[in-house]
């Protein structure tokens, strides 16, 4: 169930029965989604509870074998059974919210116990023992010295706080992974059980592959388009770098080179709207904003990360002379999307939604729908010759799903019923529908990791909301930067790089926007550029050393040790790093800004700065440049990141006099090589 152990076979080779519990999980969350059946409070605990089942049907306590079967579902209907008493007794918890009976403390504590070791069995130590500190925190804090201490809260309240409200298990996190984020899983399940990843690897190879340094920089581009379906680091790492990072060793890459571009390009696909690695839609119900503006914060930085990745693989092939595939070895791109360009309909019509100012569930919901509305019709037509019975039956398509606005979601399950049925009598439609089971069997594994870990940090929200220890975090923050926002933001960025250490992404922000994002914030930073800010370097801790997960999840497919991959890879990603700083100084550069003018200059130099920091990195541009040249470009990149007076202006005097020194120093020993 996971890449390292549990089940990573295809669907097809699945135990029956888990096969039967990954189809049912899936079915209720599309059925919730659709037609909301249940309370809100409810639809979270029947997520929490499938998932637990999942686990424990998956995962064993310890090793990598399947799990002791008797135990397994034990301790999985457990689980349910939570879902169930939750069910219920949904009116009787909330007339005696507060005042729990013996029953309560046993399904709580049970609750707890369950999916703290559900956690530790998907994910590790690592975030259970943290979440497990501030549960410590909530019980003991009264006894700390200082402004550490907290007024004292008993075993009950704590109980009550973590699995009867909405602040603990079943809060924020919880409720966007059992909407909007399960969604969003099963979107890309469809689309790459359609053949997606086909299109997005082929498209980069005929655009990149015959240029210079072509497969580093089709990891690059591939990843880039990774991440507008999944958004899901180490599973980008995991799936093209199965392709990349083999390519990359065999035009002359060093191995740990080639596994740290794919790492870091990877990474960066949490970054890329729509999906972001489903952080967005947590951070649009954190700080209660439209999604559409969270995307477009998020937009620019993520070009300028992948632009800057391109730029260090494109000076580094330059360096080395190092050469793409030839042209006839490489797929033409428009081809590949004349084959299958079917399959962009349904991500460009879930882009226009959410930018539309749609909720995330109602685009995730169309935007399902209508992928496997064309993967089922793709199936029936494209076997037809005639392109007018072609064109025919699409607009005949689209006429029946318009229903939908008129006559609700009901018409679309009636087509997806019909396009089923006709799948099931012709010739290679049963091998269509099988697709599309495996999809939601897959969109069930995938979303475990992503809804255990959102389910235990509501251990920290309930916590943090009960004792109120941001605020004397955040003061402390503020106390030790005196005012100063540099010392601040480095101080919250080490913060995040540390949290983040072997904890996925969004547990990492969930816990860093509920800490130290608040003392941005008391300091005048915008409140979605804070949050932005805290996300960012969340995301760059599974780059970093020691840790550094996605390094080590490309360690075994390049063959080289995850430590060597997670140096490069922080020096492939090193522009990366000022992004935020810029964001922050000018958040402009995240479109927050008073006018198109402003963002439009800071991006331009932005890409100017990254550029620059490329250069100081790999020390190269047309030949090897000096060390005082590595210098003078990295200082004129911090000239153009710091907001003082004048500072830009030094910036770019410094960055155009370096590169035109450099050209006409390559140009003079070009002609003394004649």
């Amino acid at each position: 169930m996971s890449e390292h152990q549990g089940l990573n076979a295809s669907p097809s080779e699945w135990p029956k029965a888990l096969f039967y519990t990954a189809l049912l999980f899936s079915t209720y969350q599309i059925i919730t989604a659709a037609f909301h059946p249940v309370s809100s409070q409810v639809l979270r605990a029947g997520h929490v509870g499938f998932l637990l089942l999942m686990v424990y049907l998956c995962y064993p306590a310890r090793g990598a074998g399947r799990p002791w079967q008797p135990l397994a579902w034990l301790l999985g209907l457990a689980g349910m059974a939570t879902f169930a008493y939750q069910w219920y007794f949904e009116a009787d918890l909330i007339q005696r919210s507060g005042d729990l009976s013996t029953a309560d403390m046993v399904v709580g504590i049970g609750l707890m116990l369950l999916i703290f070791e559900a956690a530790r069995r998907v994910m590790g130590i690592a975030l259970p023992l943290i979440c497990g500190l501030f549960l410590l925190y909530g019980l003991f804090g009264e006894y700390l010295p200082g402004d550490l201490a907290h007024r004292g809260y008993g075993f009950d309240q704590i109980i009550n706080q973590l699995a009867f409200g909405t602040e603990g298990f079943y809060g924020t996190p919880t409720y966007v992974s059992a909407t909007y984020i399960f969604l969003f899983i099963l979107f890309g399940a469809f689309l790459e059980q359609a053949g997606m990843i086909k299109l997005f690897t082929d498209f980069a190879m005929g655009l990149f592959g015959h240029k210079l340094g072509g497969p580093a920089k089709v990891s690059v581009a591939s990843s880039a388009l990774m991440g507008t379906i999944t958004g899901s680091g180490v599973a980008n790492v995991v799936t093209t770098g199965q392709f990349t990072i083999p390519l990359m060793k065999r035009f002359g890459y060093r191995p740990a080179f080639a596994g740290a571009v794919e790492a870091t390009s990877s990474m960066g696909s949490q970054l890329m709207p729509p999906v972001m690695g489903a952080v967005a839609f947590i951070m649009a119900e954190t700080i209660n904003v439209p999604y559409v503006e969270v995307a477009k914060a998020a937009l620019i930085p993520a070009l300028l990360y992948f632009g800057s990745v391109f730029w260090m693989v494109h000076l580094e092939a330059k360096s080395a002379n190092l050469r793409g595939l030839p042209k006839d070895q490489c797929p033409s791109a428009w081809a590949a999307v004349k084959q299958r360009w079917f399959l962009l309909i349904p991500l460009l019509v879930l882009v226009y939604l959410l930018f539309s100012g749609r909720t995330p569930m109602f685009s995730g919901t169309v935007g399902l729908a209508l992928t496997a509305i064309v993967i089922l019709g793709s199936a029936i037509i494209l076997k037809v010759s005639s392109k007018i019975m072609r064109m025919v039956f699409w607009v005949a398509l689209g006429i029946l799903c318009a229903g939908f606005f008129q006559l609700g979601i009901g018409v679309v399950f009636g087509v997806i019923a019909a396009l089923v049925a006709v799948c099931w009598f012709i010739k290679g439609g049963r091998e269509t529908l099988q697709a599309c089971v495996h999809a939601l069997a897959e969109g069930a594994r995938h979303a475990i990791p992503v809804g255990i870990a959102c389910a235990l940090v509501g251990v920290i929200i309930g916590v943090v909301s009960l004792t109120g220890i941001a605020t004397t975090f955040a003061g402390y923050i503020l106390a030790i930067g005196q005012n100063n926002l540099f010392l601040s933001l480095v101080l919250t960025m080490i913060t995040c790089l540390i949290l983040g250490m072997g904890i996925p992404t969004i547990p990492n922000y969930i816990i860093t926007s509920a800490i130290a994002a608040p003392a941005l914030l008391d300091l005048g930073v915008p409140l979605i550029v804070s949050h932005m800010f805290v996300f960012y370097f969340g995301l760059l801790a599974d780059l970093t050393p020691p840790v550094a997960l996605a390094c080590f999840a490309a360690a075994p497919i390049a063959k080289e040790n995850g430590f060597k991959i997670s140096l490069w890879a922080v020096r492939i990603a090193a522009a990366g790093f000022v992004v935020p700083f810029m964001a922050v100084y000018d958040p402009a550069l995240m479109m927050q800004g008073d006018s198109w003018g402003a963002t439009i200059y800071m991006f331009a130099k932005a890409v100017f700065a990254v550029g620059l920091w490329g250069m100081a990195v790999v020390g190269y541009l047309n030949v090897r440049m000096a060390w005082w040249e590595r210098i003078w470009a990295f200082a004129a990149g911090v000239a153009l990141i710091l907001a003082m007076p004048i500072s830009d202006e030094i910036g770019y005097l410094l960055g155009i006099t370096l590169i035109a020194q450099h050209l006409w120093r390559a140009r003079r020993a070009a002609a003394v090589a004649v």
